[in-house]
């Protein structure tokens, strides 16, 4: 079953990538690295991502402003503006695009502090290398695949990105349960996150969206918390505040 393997690893190594470099980094500044490992983690992505990369910068304002609208018409994914996971899906992903090639006029305050290599993401973001890379998902699939139905899991590999901030961001929006009373409707799904490294505590997240431990109660355990913990044992990062 070499073919899930693969999946699996490459679930948790974007997810990884996703969670603390656009998410707890871009989006919330949790933490500090230097310029040299801020591009270290802008290849991950790319290399994790693939097909699939989304720029930093973009994907940081986009989440901000989630933060602000959560649950109301201008939220950029919510799960209550469109009556399916696949539709919210392509609404995030114009709401992406428009905030990525300026479309959407955003104020100033939000784009504080946001990651930048402009340079970079013109290569990443071009139409050209995401084909690229959906061919590299095909040749990997045609040497690992020993069964036809592992062949489904392709389009998942394809967007792989957008496929995990949809699981999230629906989900979290619909069930699960509650530790925090909220004027939104953001929940926990997990009690214990094996699954999104963290990001399934989504209403402690919106309780306190800066506080780099996503976890409160004594059975839920943040695995991107304790991966930045361990970036910051081996002086990669910086985190700015402790868990409370």
């Amino acid at each position: 079953m070499a073919i899930l393997v693969f999946l699996i690893l490459h679930w948790y190594f974007s997810l990884f990538f996703q969670s603390v470099f656009h998410h707890r980094y871009a989006a919330h500044n949790m933490f500090t690295m230097s310029k040299f490992w801020e591009r270290i983690f802008y290849i991950g992505c790319f290399l994790t991502q693939g097909s699939s990369y989304i720029s930093a910068y973009a994907y940081g304002l986009m989440h901000r402003l989630h933060h602000v609208h959560t649950d109301k018409p201008e939220d950029p994914h919510s799960p209550h503006n469109d009556p399916n996971p696949f539709l919210m899906m392509w609404t995030t992903r114009n709401s992406y695009i428009n905030i990525h090639v300026g479309n959407t006029l955003v104020e100033n305050k939000y784009k504080k502090d946001l990651p930048e290599w402009e340079s970079f993401d013109k290569i990443a973001h071009n139409w050209v290398v995401r084909v690229l890379w959906i061919l590299i998902y095909i040749l990997i699939y045609a040497w690992l695949a020993t069964a036809w139905w592992q062949w489904l899991f392709l389009p998942i590999t394809i967007i792989m990105g957008s496929f995990q901030g949809m699981a999230v961001n629906w989900w979290a929006h619909k069930f699960g349960y509650e530790n925090f009373k909220m004027s939104n409707t953001s929940k926990n799904i997990l009690p214990f996150d094996f699954i999104f490294w963290g990001e399934a505590y989504h209403n402690n997240h919106h309780k306190y969206p800066t506080t780099p431990n996503n976890a409160r109660r004594w059975f839920e355990w943040d695995m991107g918390f304790q991966s930045m913990r361990l970036l910051q044992l081996f002086r990669i990062i910086k985190i700015k505040r402790l868990a409370v």
